[in-house]
């Protein structure tokens, strides 16, 4: 492992691929050090069955693979929420080998995560209730399918660094912010490569202290960062996905007397091809309260109040349960080029 450096007050190791667990301890040690390194090595070897490796939609150059960590014994994962999940099904690879369909239960723009379903029980899993704090200069264990080194039952890559800093998080993807500006894990670990994001960072006890981040640069020195959500900013999130709700979801259950529709709003999506079909706008009509809101052709329609929308019957069924005088919040996916950017708008019908 190369010695990290300092880079504008931030601590980055260099890049260390550790492909296998024992590629990561092999160096020669005294009787008291063996015995803390084999006590470390299992501590790796218990966690690896608690991570899967994601595979799915890649846009251009960029990867169609990621991470993810497995947080019930029913086949629940959590990972980041990213275009590799565009599809309605992705492939999720357990630590086993085993390749099983995920479906996306739920994601929250605002953090960028997102909750996946796999058809397996009895799994070995984080504990999200188990909150561990982190502080800076903690040793701590990034765990990680980098570079999609491992595509069946081979291990996650496995770094080890500390806790840099603590820090709120002001970032951006290209020339877009990131909408999540709360505290995040800095760290010496370099975890900001193809495929780290939504693995699991831990402490050397293999306590669960975060979700490793997506690709982003500093906004002030436009550095790599390498971070990671800390857990208790993701599990109220977790809890409500899992959950099936939201606290604050204005989308009624209820039959309103004149429900909204697209035209009311002044789009047209895209046909229906499949089952399926994402909500795409084809379509946006001029002088409408969705052109007036500067919603383009190629928008993505992801979120409906706090209800994701992951197809156009989802889309049009929330809808559907809104009054033409409520007011819609749309969560909009724009990208441009490999650049993507999340945009809320408010729209009332016309």
């Amino acid at each position: 492992m190369t010695s990290p450096f300092l880079t504008h007050g931030l601590t980055f190791g260099l890049l260390a691929l550790a492909t296998s667990l024992g590629n990561v301890w092999t160096r020669p040690c005294r009787a008291d050090q063996a015995v803390a390194t084999t006590s470390l090595a299992r501590q790796v070897e218990a966690i690896q069955p608690k991570l899967v490796k994601i595979f799915g939609a890649g846009r251009g150059r960029l990867e169609a693979y990621q991470t993810g960590i497995i947080i019930s014994e029913n086949g629940h994962i959590l990972t980041v929420w990213s275009y590799v999940l565009d599809p309605q099904t992705v492939s999720v690879v357990l630590e086993d080998g085993r390749q099983l369909p995920g479906q996306i239960v739920g994601m929250d723009p605002n953090l960028e995560i997102a909750v996946l379903k796999v058809e397996a029980t009895e799994l070995e899993h984080f504990e999200l209730n188990n909150l561990v704090e982190a502080r800076p200069g903690d040793r701590v264990l990034a765990f990680s399918n980098l570079y999609a080194i491992a595509s069946g039952n081979e291990h996650h890559s496995v770094l080890h660094g500390r806790v840099t800093a603590v820090a709120s998080l002001a970032a951006r993807r290209g020339t877009f912010e990131t909408p999540y500006r709360g505290r995040v894990f800095i760290l010496d670990a370099v975890t900001n490569n193809a495929g780290a994001a939504g693995g699991a960072l831990t402490n050397r006890n293999g306590q669960l202290l975060g979700l490793l981040g997506k690709e982003l640069r500093d906004s002030a020195h436009d550095v790599w960062l390498n971070y990671a959500l800390p857990l208790d900013a993701i599990v109220p999130s977790v809890t409500n996905i899992l959950a099936g709700q939201t606290a604050d979801s204005r989308v009624s259950e209820s039959a309103p007397v004149e429900p909204l529709t697209p035209s009311l709003l002044g789009i047209v999506l895209v046909p229906r091809v499949l089952p399926g079909t994402p909500p795409y706008l084809e379509t946006v009509l001029d002088g409408s309260a969705a052109s007036e809101a500067g919603l383009r052709s190629d928008d993505l329609i992801i979120m409906v109040a706090d209800v994701t929308v992951s197809s156009r019957e989802a889309f049009l069924d929330a809808i559907a349960k809104l009054d033409r005088l409520d007011s819609v919040p749309l969560t909009i996916l724009r990208r441009q080029g490999k650049q993507q950017e999340l945009l809320r708008v408010e729209l009332h019908a016309r």
